[in-house]
This record gives C-alpha cells, sequence and structure tokens, in this order.
C-alpha cells in the first residue's frame, strides 16, 4: 500500500481487519516500523476521534505526529490551477503540499465535501492535489465522498461481534436538519459490497426517495424505502444521515419516523447499533437504543486507533 484514498488502494480487507485485531491485542509490537519517522495531519474541517485516534495510532507505532488546521495555524490553500490568486487564499497547494512532503513521511488529510457543486466534491479535488504534489504517502482521513478509516473500523467491529458467518448488516438513512455529506455512507456502501461479494455478509441500505445514494457505491446493495423491511431478522443495524445525492446537498425531509427507537431494534436478530458518531441524541437514535446492550458505538470509536494502526503499518512496512 501506498496511500490510502479509498478501497481500490486495499488488497486485502480480511488481512487489514487482522492486522486491526493484533494491534488491538498488542498495540506497541511494531514501534520499530514508525521509529524517527514523522506523520503529518492536516485538518481543513472539525474532528474529534479522527484526530485522536489516528495520533494515537502513529504514536503506537513509535512515529512523531505533528498536527495543523487549515486557515487556522496555516495560510489558506489555493487548491485551484492556473488562477490569478488575488483572493483569501495566500498560498497554494503546489508548494504547501510539497513543503509538507519535506518534513513529513506520511500525510493524513480531512477535507469534507462543500455540498455546493457535486461534480467538484466527487472529483475529491483535495486528496488528488496532496497525492498529486506531497511526495508522500497521502491517507485519507475523510474526504468529499469517502471516509475509509471509518469503514475499515466498522469491518473490524462487525467481525468482532458477529454471532453468525453471513451477518445482515443494514444502512438505514437518519434525520436531521441540516445538510450533511454522503462521505460515511459511500464508503460504507463501498466496503460492506466488498464484503458481500466475498460471501461475507447480507447487505440492505433503506432511506426513504429522494436519498438515493451514487450507483457506484450502492453497488448490488438491496435497496428498499421500507426501513421496517429492512431491518426485519438484522444483526447489524447502521445509522447515518446525509443529504440528497439527486438534488444536490439538500435536506429534502426531516421524517422523525426514520429516527431509530427501541421499537425499531425489537425488529432485529437482537442487532446490534452502529454510528459513526457524533450523533444528536433523540434526533436521530433514541436514548434508550444509544443506552442499551445493543449498542456498539463507543467500541465502533475505539476500533478507529486499530483501523489506523493497520494502515500505518502496512504503510510503513512498504517504505
Amino acid at each position: 500500500m501506498t496511500n490510502f484514498l479509498s478501497l481500490a488502494d486495499v488488497t486485502s480487507i480480511d488481512a487489514l481487519i487482522q492486522s486491526g485485531l493484533a494491534a488491538k491485542a498488542n498495540p506497541f509490537a511494531d514501534q520499530v516500523l514508525g521509529k524517527n519517522k514523522t506523520i503529518g495531519l492536516i485538518f481543513f474541517n472539525s474532528s474529534l476521534r479522527t484526530r485522536l485516534s489516528t495520533q494515537k495510532a502513529a504514536q503506537n507505532l513509535g512515529m512523531n505526529v505533528m498536527t495543523m488546521n487549515v486557515g487556522q495555524d496555516s495560510w489558506g490553500l489555493e487548491m485551484e490551477e492556473g488562477v490569478l490568486m488575488n483572493g483569501d487564499k495566500a498560498e497554494h497547494v503546489r508548494e504547501a503540499a510539497a513543503v509538507m512532503g519535506r518534513y513529513c513521511d506520511i500525510i493524513g488529510i480531512r477535507a469534507f465535501a462543500e455540498l455546493k457543486d457535486r461534480d467538484k466534491d466527487y472529483r475529491e479535488q483535495v486528496m488528488h492535489q496532496f497525492a498529486t504534489y506531497a511526495g508522500v504517502p497521502i491517507v485519507n482521513l475523510e474526504s468529499a465522498t469517502r471516509h475509509p478509516l471509518q469503514s475499515l473500523a466498522d469491518c473490524i467491529t462487525i467481525e468482532e461481534a458477529k454471532r453468525t458467518d453471513r451477518p445482515k448488516v443494514v444502512l438505514t438513512w437518519l434525520p436531521h436538519f441540516k445538510p450533511l455529506p454522503q462521505a460515511v455512507a459511500n464508503s460504507f456502501c463501498e466496503w460492506m459490497n466488498a464484503r458481500a461479494q466475498a460471501g461475507k455478509i447480507e447487505f440492505v441500505v433503506t432511506h426513504p426517495a429522494g436519498y438515493e445514494l451514487a450507483p457506484e457505491f450502492v453497488g448490488n446493495a438491496h435497496v428498499t424505502h421500507n426501513q421496517s423491511e429492512a431491518f426485519a431478522g438484522a444483526d447489524f443495524i447502521y445509522g447515518k444521515n446525509w443529504s440528497s445525492y439527486t438534488h444536490y446537498g439538500q435536506v429534502l425531509t426531516q421524517d422523525p419516523s426514520w429516527a431509530v427507537t427501541m421499537d425499531d431494534m425489537n425488529l432485529t436478530n437482537n442487532g446490534k447499533f452502529m454510528h459513526c458518531l457524533p450523533v444528536r441524541r433523540n434526533l436521530k437514535v433514541s436514548d434508550a437504543v444509544l443506552d442499551s446492550p445493543q449498542s456498539l458505538v463507543i467500541e465502533q470509536a475505539a476500533n478507529r486507533e486499530w483501523s489506523a494502526q493497520a494502515v500505518l503499518k502496512e504503510i510503513l512496512k512498504n517504505g
């Protein structure tokens, strides 16, 4: 593995899952790999779990860690090529990424969708520009269209908690009052479709009409607008809000009936509830669900450390 931008950079999901579980069992076994190496964590957007878990994973591997909030700790960065830089951006990514690459052995980048121009967001301009100009491996800490470190942590969590060889995994849309990106949902679909193709899971997506995700991410998942039908017999319920892809960035409904309650969970096969966090209690998911033994949200978040460690280890091993 050179870069970790998406599932396309992964040779074996199973191997990464096992690497994450091995790191969880023995966090400091591979410190020699990161000795005298430095990772830079560059944030264009706020973060809690991603920032802390990736820093901790890098330190477990013996790495030095530097973090920077673009626009607060640094100049604003211009991403467009061939522009007259007479606006609010003081530095071009060509110079900034190249300099960061001289300071760092690996760079992690977090940059959300703007939800204004679908074509621009789905071109993944920020990740592409850093991968082009940094000259060192780039790790996606969440981009406009994907969150692969979260998806790997989700795979690790499902592997640990499953009670059957081929569990039924359901991704459900949740209500929210403001538009959110499709990145987590896209990425979860991408990874779960790969697991389903390998015969590891059964995968279902449920959402109201108008919230269809991009076809390249939905893949062969069974899609239904009937949430109760989707939940029936499920082993894992993964809740997430996303804004419309077809009516890009819009909130089409805030239907509270799509929030997950214990009545919904009672339709499942004593299923486990997952969410990437942060979660707005009683808007998206009831207190009763989040505080129940069926909730995996804390363990799922804790596994972010081990997904990051598995990825960084793979990159370090490849020099």
